[in-house]
């Protein structure tokens, strides 16, 4: 777990990874951040453009701790800005409507059991999921259920379609679903105070 001082300099460092980027064209390399930042660690960042409601404009990270954890935030940042497909590249002017949110994942861990048992193993507000089938691939952050009033069923079907599958491949025992938690972090307002976000 991270402090809520950890939290805030991890929101922050994913801001000025992406102001620096966009502004300048150039990779920030963070340093004299605690020892927790050296840790290996999943991370995504999500981006949000507030003004009337809250929209997202991009969310991309590691599932897997394969980086330490302030090089998986500048990555993921800079990415979230300007590599998620579904959205066209955040500008440099646009900022200044962009809340910042960072959520750090424990490592998923696979669900044994049969398929239909799977939704008493996952509870909402707590766990994120992660779907995999062959090359498909799809994961849902723990804060996306509670935010979209889904149940554990729909919170499948929702992941099985982000990997690019049908909704009910969750029920083929070829089928790996994995739960992971997250610790998240989040702007109020963009560029401002940073609070750690609960999702129960």
């Amino acid at each position: 777990m991270l402090t809520k001082e950890e939290g805030r300099l991890a929101v922050v460092l994913a801001r000025e990874a992406i102001e620096s980027y966009l502004k300048e064209g150039r990779r920030i390399e963070p340093s004299g951040l605690p020892k927790v930042f050296e840790e290996k660690r999943g991370v995504f960042v999500t981006l949000h453009r507030v003004g009337d409601g809250k929209e997202l404009r991009g969310c991309i990270g590691f599932p897997y701790p394969i980086h330490p954890l302030k090089e998986a935030i500048v990555e993921a940042a800079i990415s979230a800005a300007i590599s998620d497909p579904r959205f066209p590249p955040v500008s440099a002017s646009e900022l200044e409507h962009i809340v910042v949110e960072l959520t750090v994942l424990t490592e998923p861990t696979p669900v044994r059991c049969s398929p239909r048992e799977l939704p008493e193993h996952i509870e909402i507000g707590k766990h994120g999921l992660m779907v995999r089938y062959g090359p498909h691939q799809g994961l849902l952050l723990p804060q996306v259920a509670p935010e979209h009033g889904m149940d554990e069923v729909e919170f499948l079907c929702h992941t099985c379609l982000k990997a690019g599958l049908s909704p009910d491949m969750w029920l083929d025992e070829r089928t790996e679903v994995c739960t992971f938690e997250g610790q998240i972090f989040e702007e109020v307002e963009p560029g401002g105070d940073v609070v750690e976000k609960s999702v129960c």
